[in-house]
């Protein structure tokens, strides 16, 4: 059953269907499912999918109905891929997969990280910085206005707030692709926007949803960084 989709509420502007369509140039079906009700979302997909991306609300829903959970899962209890296979739903994070990449590859110089926001994106960036070897230390969104400073920091909320103008960092990474707001903002040495995160994430998920390696290339062209 070669059938793949995201399931969530909304999913109308998921850029994911984009990405899936480059990774295997059209050749899988990749379809919206986009319903507020977990338990239709579920059994959409028990009945006509090998694979599913999940979005929000379902995340913690989805890792706490799967049989199988991967240890990023069992960390974060959240899941946004879920796969079928011969001993059962199969959970993952590829949030988690994919800023770890993106963390592991920044200088030696990185010893300290700051997560600032604690939704699932935050867990998934907290949990990574740590299995990175960072000194890591979590601030949901009213903890900041005296400002951070740390060698990283990870934005992970959806909005400016009090006291962003009052983060300093060697290297800043920023998980809303949408509407980011930190580019270019005082005490800010590297920026990576968060279309990075987005194209890392599907390309460590597509390989555990299909099974194929996805064409990187061609995702990062359909979504330019």
């Amino acid at each position: 059953m070669n059938r793949f989709g995201i399931i969530g509420y909304p999913v109308h502007n998921a850029k994911s269907p984009v990405l899936f369509a480059a990774a295997y140039h059209g050749k899988y079906q990749y379809d919206r499912i986009d319903t507020p009700d977990f338990e239709e979302a579920w059994q959409r997909f028990i009945e006509g999918y090998h694979a599913v991306n999940v979005t929000m609300p379902f995340k913690m829903l989805a890792a706490a109905r799967a049989d199988i959970k991967a240890p990023e899962v069992e960390a974060t209890c959240a899941a946004n891929i879920l796969v079928r296979t011969a001993r059962g739903i199969e959970a993952h994070n590829s949030d988690y997969l994919g800023v770890k990449v993106i963390l592991s590859k920044l200088s030696e110089d990185i010893r300290t990280a700051a997560i600032i926001g604690g939704g699932g994106a935050g867990k998934a960036a907290l949990h990574a910085a740590e299995a990175c070897g960072f000194s890591t230390r979590l601030y949901h969104h009213d903890e900041i206005e005296a400002g951070v400073e740390a060698d990283l920091i990870v934005f992970c909320l959806p909005k400016a707030v009090e006291g962003i103008d009052r983060l300093r960092c060697k290297v800043l990474l920023e998980a809303n692709y949408k509407d980011p707001c930190m580019e270019g903002m005082p005490g800010i040495g590297r920026y990576i926007h968060g279309r990075e995160w987005l194209v890392q994430q599907g390309i460590e998920g597509y390989l555990l949803m299909s099974g194929e390696e996805p064409d990187t290339t061609a995702m990062l062209n359909a979504l330019p960084l």
